[in-house]
């Protein structure tokens, strides 16, 4: 293959990729993979704390139209 820049090769080209552009492309695919995971466990507790939240407010709005 001829020197390629690894920005400029496409999977779908006609020619195979080198050992070298193929490690690079699979790091780069795993840190992507590594940085979306991290984004959907942070979004994940977020939404977790939401609701916790949401919870723990009524069950005091419960308590007190029970006190009542």
């Amino acid at each position: 293959m001829k020197s390629q820049n690894i920005d400029n090769y496409r999977l779908t080209s006609l020619e195979e990729p080198t050992d070298e552009m193929l490690a690079q492309l699979m790091a780069g695919v795993g840190k992507a993979a590594c940085e979306s995971s991290v984004k959907a466990k942070e979004e994940l507790n977020r939404r977790l704390n939401e609701t916790a939240h949401i919870i723990a407010s009524r069950r005091l709005q419960r308590k007190s139209i029970h006190n009542v």
